[in-house]
């Protein structure tokens, strides 16, 4: 019997009935085999991705299997455990946010609550596969090069012209390398594929978001008809809110794609970045300082996470404004092409809006790092600033930086404001209506606006409004990429270091390619095991020597090798943020009996008895609670246990005490120490220890004019010899003098370690349990001002009423009545509708004015107390806080405040009015809709509690992990050059990767928790487009279309405006941190000021049972101290390590407050006095010379005080003058980051002149002249005693023979007097200062 045909799809039976159903045979065969076939599809593409992912095997589970057994079971009783599974799936993806989100809400979140990282996520992972694709491009880019070459050389045979060589090949790749497209490239190569899977969601999401319009057209029709089937209305409105739903889904998969893909970029940079500082070579070092290096991995690597999310936008964009027009034409015919004409109208604005933004950033760009590189060196040479009480002229120099960033940034702004009230708003949609509808209504009468005409053009033109509003931002994301790939090349510059054994060739060195040589015609051979010494005077290139060894000068010509493994020890001692035995082990494995063995050589036994937890005593930044001799040895101590082949000391011995001095020389360099097998180059000024050397190397302004060994030379009758005969006297004098330059230091030192652990640094967790985000939000805009805030509101009040004015006489006009086929009154109509849309235009362009003037008004106040807050904080302020810290605040900080936040507020504030504009004309369409509403607002509010108690922790725990990559990243930069001579740059790459993964353990949740709370709340957003809509069918016979047309396509843009908000309230809550970790600065100590008086006029100083502690609890530094000194007296104060010496010195300076007692100058309590009024009137010559970046002359005399004759007078008394005169630039000579391209006895010398130029009634010496040699001390001290004769001088002594001149002499032990007296009756009585004399061959 044959079957009647049945037809798959029967739409009388489906469709035009009130009861609707499918055909038997669409149910037996489409829904049957669909999932099928959706399966037999993606087979294929799954089969691929198991194979790329190395995924082949699946491994079956107990789990799995017991589902496979029982699915035929299941099947049999029509069960689906697909759904299940599915279900479970859902749930899984739901719940894990969920749970973090519901724990953070409860209790504050700690690091261990935090998931880990996925492997594909970690440093080690993307920098590996990151390096393997660098490597194949630079391979490419080589290989095209030479192809080009090859095709060059034929057609230059036939040509018979000069061929390129291979350097201009290379030369050619390098530029390319260097422009940072390359490095782009790169990048796009690695993370191109994930990427494209976000991209394919984003197409989706734009196939749902281009459906809606056409679902509510057919709603709007179905309003329109009288006998519509009811069911229909209802499936419309269903099917919308399916879609929208979809489209919420799709829209976050590819947000979440995004920010993974720019986590992982960002992680890239970080690493790169950190790789480049461990090779960066000295020329490089100059121009690329560490505050640009911590700018390109805080504020920069945020800009190029922005690229990566906006990067779609640039194509998808300018589809989505043809579709749009193209759908708008199929509603409104040729009068789309006005809509489309006032595009193009405002495009070339735009343009040039936008290409004179990206000159403005360019300009901010620079002043920000200079305010920044700027910043860095204030906070490494704090202590210098307040001895010379230098803070008013830095100050002034930061805020200038900071007046001309502000400047670029407000132009900036007001641009970007005429580009939003033009471009970006309802404005710009208000334009583009008003163009089409009024071309549409005036060209023909017969062309009426009904509610479906209107209000879908209208939907169609709110599409249109996110490609418009994304384009001035992607375009300004797009102009910073090239400043952007212009700092990445940092990353990727090669470094070549030289081969193996200890030899240099006739060698020519230079600091720079284009500078001139430092060193010329060297030829240098060290024996293996044998001790050469280098001597010369200040500036003869000693220490150049010792980087063109290790590879770290340019090298012009000749060869360098060295055999075997290297340790080095810098002039300037580096030591480690660690434990004393961490810096010294530095990464090994800890032998006990060598390391015992190693700190007993060099003499950090005794020393390790005075720390708190001894060898376990964590270390301050930059070695802040350990004094110069104690950081020299524990860098000593360091290179010593390393067991290297060959030994590279740069004058280790300037910073110890004599019979250290002695001690070390005799147990570690010479002949009879641990180094005795060992090659060593040791740079020295003692010239005690001469003798003991295999080989003498003299050299003289860059060339070795003499080398032999100690008796050669002087049997030569040389300079040499001549030199050592006039200096006889003192010859075992130097080096043991040289070397009490430690004891000084050392108390510092010493009872400062005391209090490292009393010091507990400032923990960032503390500082981040702050108050509630609106109490937060509160606090910007009182420091914003009340008078600024009430416009804003007024405004933004004001342009919404406008903007809710003009739709809804949209809807009245929609609703008017056609008669004779036309409606009345259009040219009016229109002219209201453009009216307010007009007036809505300039609300707009006025908000986001006030709201950019009140952010720089906001973020200038806060950087200028922070400023003066960081700079009047006293120095255990930043013994405690780590400068990373510091300049977080000063670089990330400050930019979330002039940026971020004011963008943040601009975006969520005209959305939070929006959404209250469609609550409005929801619930006055349809009040009822009020019942859904608030329940709905009420779970809103609900949902955003959770989740910002949970993102403001999550935040936290970020901000917290990020300060540490910082400190790390500057810590490397100061001692790369030691890290690369001991070759351990992996052991660092693995703890900064370490650093920025756990950063990134917390940002990876914060964004998946945004998500989280962004795919509910458009859930709820979704269910407002549900109940707007089932209610207007509900209502049909009741409301007129305009109504519905209205209430339902603005319904349709809570889901929008909801993510919007979500995402702008994410961005102003997590920034808005910034203000609290800005303004926390404000509560610390700060020091006292007072009035100025004429003073001193003596220089009588007195202490009254003086007392001083590093802080309270801790030991005495210095205890019953009573003492006067007459004026014009010089007082030498000697002691043994950690007697108080430095002590006395800080509390004359007041770096350290009284614990008890008085001291008095000129009969005044120095407590009594204003700090500034202090340290400007008694002069140091501190032992860290620290210069700043900038001229010499800046460096003399910030406040430009003097004039150049005097500046000139001070150079020539501090034996300078020669130098400068011969610089290109003489006093403008630029001076770069912390004085580097000046030797270290240049830098003294340059401290002796500020000294000079000052010429104050009290004058302290704090071993002013450790890293000088003999010569120039002796005329050092010969002007000191000219020049200060009439000024009271106290010498913490460095050498001693300097003070054995002096009226009197106090010896200090454990914090108090115990000797003081002349220096010839302390001799005669035989006491402790007679013993020291004894031990420098004095007496």
């Amino acid at each position: 019997v044959r079957l009647p045909f049945q037809p798959t799809v029967d739409w009388n039976r489906t469709w035009y009935t009130d009861k609707p159903d499918l055909t038997e045979c669409f149910q037996n065969t489409v829904l049957v085999w669909f999932p099928c076939v959706y399966l037999w599809l993606l087979a294929p593409f799954y089969a691929l991705k198991l194979y790329c992912h190395d995924c082949g095997c699946i491994r079956i589970s107990t789990l799995c299997t017991a589902k496979t057994v029982s699915q035929p079971i299941e099947s049999q009783y029509g069960q689906r455990s697909e759904g299940v599974l599915n279900l479970h799936t859902q749930c899984i993806i739901f719940s894990v946010p969920l749970r973090l989100v519901v724990k953070g809400y409860r209790t504050p979140l700690e690091a261990g609550d935090l998931w880990n990282l996925r492997e594909e996520d970690t440093s080690d992972k993307i920098i590996s596969d990151l390096e393997e694709e660098w490597t194949t491009e630079c391979m490419s880019s080589l290989s095209v090069c030479f192809s080009r070459q090859e095709k060059t050389m034929a057609a230059g045979v036939a040509l018979g012209t000069r061929l390129p060589d291979q350097a201009q090949i290379l030369r050619k790749l390098q530029k390319e390398q260097s422009s940072g497209f390359c490095l782009l490239r790169t990048l796009a190569r690695n993370f191109g594929p994930y990427f494209l899977t976000g991209t394919m969601c984003i197409i989706f999401h734009d196939f749902f978001m281009f459906a809606i319009p056409q679902v509510l057209s057919l709603l709007l029709g179905f309003m329109n008809e009288e006998d519509a089937p009811l069911w229909k209305g209802y499936f419309y409105a269903t099917l919308m809110f399916l879609l929208s739903c979809l489209q919420s889904l799709f829209n976050h998969q590819y947000m979440y794609t995004c920010f993974t893909v720019g986590m992982r970029v960002k992680t890239a940079v970080m690493g790169l970045v950190y790789r480049k500082s461990l090779v960066i070579n000295s020329a490089s070092r100059r121009t690329c300082t560490v505050g640009e290096i911590v700018n390109l991995v805080s504020a920069d690597t945020q800009k190029l996470m922005d690229f990566v999310v906006y990067f779609n936008a640039v194509w998808l964009a300018p589809i989505e404004i043809a579709l749009c027009l193209f759908f708008l034409w199929q509603h409104l015919g040729p009068s789309a092409l006005a809509g489309i004409a006032t595009v193009i109208l405002i495009f070339p604005l735009n343009g040039f809006i936008a290409k004179k933004r990206s000159k403005l950033q360019e300009v901010q760009m620079k002043f920000m790092d200079g305010r920044i590189k700027l910043m860095n060196e204030i906070l490494n040479g704090i202590k210098i600033l307040k001895f010379y009480a230098w803070e008013k002229a830095f100050l002034e120099q930061v805020l200038g930086y900071r007046e001309k960033e502000l400047k670029a940034l407000k132009k900036s702004q007001i641009l970007y404001s005429i580009s939003i009230a033009s471009f970006n708003s309802s404005t710009f949609l208000v334009c583009i209506a008003f163009a089409m509808f009024g071309v549409y209504v005036l060209i023909d009468d017969k062309n009426v606006l009904d509610a479906q005409k209107v209000f879908v053009s209208m939907a169609l033109i709110n599409i249109l409004k996110t490609p418009l509003s994304q384009l001035p931002f992607v375009i300004c994301i797009f102009s910073m990429v090239p400043l952007f790939s212009r700092s990445l090349p940092l990353c990727f510059s090669i470094f070549f270091s030289d081969g193996e054994g200890v030899l240099i060739d006739n060698g020519t060195f230079s600091w720079t390619k284009e500078g001139p040589p430092c060193l010329k015609r060297i030829n240098v051979r060290v024996p293996q095991g044998s001790l050469v010494a280098v001597v010369g005077h200040v500036g003869s290139g000693k220490s150049s020597l010792l980087s063109a060894m290790l590879g770290e000068t340019e090298k012009r010509n000749g060869s360098v090798s060295i055999k075997g493994s290297v340790a080095y020890v810098p002039q300037q001692a580096w030591i480690q943020n660690a434990t004393v035995q961490d810096n010294v082990m530095f990464g090994r494995e800890k032998q006990k009996t060598w390391y015992q063995r190693v700190l007993d050589a060099c003499a950090l036994l005794p020393d390790l008895e005075i720390l708190p937890a001894g060898d376990s005593t964590e270390i301050g930044e930059k070695g802040l609670n350990l004094s110069g001799g104690q950081k020299q040895r524990v860098s000593l101590a360091r290179a010593v246990y390393r067991k290297a082949d060959v030994y590279l000391l740069d004058d280790p011995l300037s910073a110890v005490d004599a019979h250290v001095g002695q001690h070390i020389f005799d147990k570690v360099i010479g002949p009879k120490g641990v180094l005795r097998d060992k090659t060593r180059v040791l740079v020295t000024h003692g010239m005690s220890f001469l003798p003991q050397a295999d080989l003498i190397l003299v050299l003289v302004d860059g060339e070795i004019t003499e080398s032999g060994s100690y008796q050669e030379l002087l049997s030569r009758h040389g300079a040499f010899a001549d030199f050592i005969h006039t200096f006889a006297s003192n010859d075992r004098k130097e080096s043991v003098t040289e070397t009490a330059a430690q004891r000084g230091r050392t108390s510092l030192g010493d009872t400062n370690s005391t209090n490292l652990q009393g010091m507990e640094p400032m923990s960032e967790i503390d500082e981040e349990q702050v108050p509630e985000d609106l109490g937060k939000l509160m606090e910007y805009f009182k420091t914003i001002g009340m008078a600024f805030i009430i416009p804003i509101v007024f405004l933004y009040a004001f342009q919404q009423g406008a903007s809710l004015a003009y739709n809804y006489w949209l809807s009245l006009w929609a609703d008017e009545p056609i008669v004779n086929g036309t409606q009345v009154d259009t040219d009016m109509k229109l002219a209201v509708y453009g009216a307010l849309g007009f007036a809505q235009g300039i609300a707009i362009f006025g908000t986001t004015v006030a709201i950019s003037v009140g952010g720089i008004i906001a973020s200038r106040h806060l950087h200028m107390d922070l400023l003066k807050n960081v700079l009047h904080s006293p120095m255990s302020f930043f013994e405690t806080t780590p400068s990373g810290n510091l300049l977080n605040r000063f670089a990330k900080e400050i930019d979330a405040i002039d940026c971020m936040i004011p963008d943040g507020l601009k975006m969520m504030l005209g959305y939070l009015f929006k959404l209250m504009e469609v609550c409005i004309i929801v619930m006055l369409a349809t009040p009822f809709a009020a019942v859904v509403i608030l329940p709905l607002a009420i779970l809103y509010a609900f949902v955003q509690s959770f989740y910002v108690a949970t993102s403001c922790q999550l935040r936290r725990l970020e901000s917290v992990s990020r300060s540490p990559i910082y400190t790390h990243f500057n810590e490397t930069v100061q001692g790369a050059s030691v890290i690369r001579a001991f070759g351990e740059q992996h052991r660092f790459i693995v703890q900064a990767n370490k650093r920025v993964d756990f950063n990134q353990t917390s940002y990876f949740p914060r964004f998946v928790a945004t998500r989280w709370l962004a795919v509910n709340l458009e859930f709820v957003g979704n269910g407002v487009v549900l109940a707007a809509a089932i209610l207007s069918v509900m209502g049909k016979d009741t409301l007129s279309p305009g109504i519905v047309g209205l209430a339902v396509s603005h319904s349709l843009q809570v889901t929008g405006i909801l993510s919007w908000i979500v995402r702008s309230w994410t961005d102003v809550e997590n920034n808005i941190v910034s203000v609290e970790r800005v303004k926390e600065y404000a509560d610390t100590a700060k020091e006292g000021s007072s009035l100025p008086l004429a003073w001193p006029q003596t220089g009588t100083i007195e202490f009254q049972d003086y007392g001083l502690q590093y802080r309270k609890g801790l030991d005495w530094a210095l205890k019953g101290i009573t003492l006067k000194i007459q004026e014009r007296e010089k007082v030498g104060i000697v002691g043994r390590t950690g007697a108080g010496k430095s002590s006395l010195a800080l509390g004359i300076f007041r770096i350290l407050e009284a614990a008890k007692g008085e001291i008095y100058i000129d009969g005044v309590n120095i407590a009594e006095i204003g700090l500034h009024d202090l340290r400007s009137r008694i002069t140091i010559i501190p032992q860290d010379p620290v210069l700043f970046s900038g001229s010499l002359r800046m460096n003399l005399d910030p406040f430009d005080t003097y004039t150049d004759e005097e500046i000139w007078s001070s150079l020539e008394l501090a034996h300078l003058k020669n130098f400068v005169s011969n610089l290109p630039d003489k006093l403008n000579y630029e001076c770069s980051e912390g004085g580097e391209n000046l030797s270290l006895g240049q830098r003294q010398l340059v401290c002796l002149a500020r000294a000079l130029l000052r010429k104050t009634k009290i004058l302290v010496l704090d071993e002013a002249t450790a890293a000088v040699d003999l010569e120039t001390d002796t005329l050092i001290q010969s002007t000191i005693r000219q020049q200060f004769e009439d000024c009271t001088v106290l010498t913490i002594a460095h050498r001693l023979n300097t003070i054995m001149d002096y009226t009197r002499v106090i010896v200090m032990d454990k914090g108090h007097i115990s000797e003081m007296d002349s220096p010839t009756n302390l001799i005669s009585n035989r006491g402790q200062f007679y013993r020291m004399c004894r031990e420098a061959g004095l007496v």
